[in-house]
């Protein structure tokens, strides 16, 4: 294993997932601009570190930026109900227990009403209004889908660069993540990862479970800040 492959700061490489210890190998980038090339990157910074049987996992923000999928937060034209639920959003802002804004924006919340659609977005709005206070957390995002609920503004709290953007959803993430692994050879995964958890956008294969991608990464290895760390390595520990 390279030197150069260090955990983050306050975190661990390896992580136990499925009952198997496996290494999450955090690889470095410099700062990733619109229209930069995902495959030439993961050439520069990438396959140098890949061996055989190993996972690439990839943030989900790193291909919406070289997808072009990021707005100004103040180019979004805000609707109504975007206002209305993004003032439903428990971010906890003013309390220790806040992590970032996230849908608890207009702008954010416009994006995702686009994503969702309109009538899908006000069906998940009643449910979770419903729900909600029978303790049953989370409707909302499930019925919107996970392509939507991965829409977020802004998209970083400690990059100057993208302090004022909103991100939308990546496009066809499962065509990217199946053309990764044609070209670098490995199963490839296109993730969204925070402190609440992980879950998929796009994979290569159906084989690659939700549990496993929510345990291998429960701590967020990749961190939210200026880690510039969106591509990762998930390799089985040897015994």
């Amino acid at each position: 294993m390279s030197s150069d492959l260090v955990p983050n700061a306050g975190k661990n490489l390896d992580a136990v997932a499925l009952g198997t210890r496996y290494l999450r190998l955090p690889i470095q980038t410099r700062l990733i601009t619109p229209g930069d090339d995902l495959v030439a990157l993961l050439e520069e910074y990438a396959r140098p570190h890949l061996q055989a049987g190993d996972l690439l996992f990839i943030s989900e923000k790193v291909v919406c930026v070289c997808q072009n999928r990021i707005v100004r937060a103040d180019q979004v034209t805000t609707s109504w109900l975007a206002r209305l639920l993004s003032k439903r959003v428990k971010n906890y802002a003013g309390t220790p227990q806040f992590r970032g804004l996230g849908h608890g924006t207009a702008p954010a919340m416009q994006l995702l009403i686009e994503e969702a659609g309109i009538l899908r977005t006000l069906f998940a709005a009643a449910i979770s209004a419903i729900t909600r206070p029978l303790g049953i957390k989370g409707a909302f995002y499930y019925l919107v889908g996970k392509q939507a609920k991965s829409i977020d503004c802004p998209m970083s709290w400690t990059i100057e660069e993208f302090k004022e953007y909103a991100k939308k959803a990546p496009h066809d993430p499962n065509g990217v993540a199946r053309s990764l692994k044609k070209h670098f050879g490995a199963e490839t995964v296109i993730v969204d990862a925070n402190y609440r958890g992980a879950f998929s956008l796009g994979k290569s294969t159906s084989s690659i479970s939700e549990k496993f991608i929510r345990e291998v990464l429960r701590d967020n290895p990749a961190g939210q800040d200026s880690e510039m760390t969106p591509f990762f390595i998930i390799r089985k520990a040897s015994s």
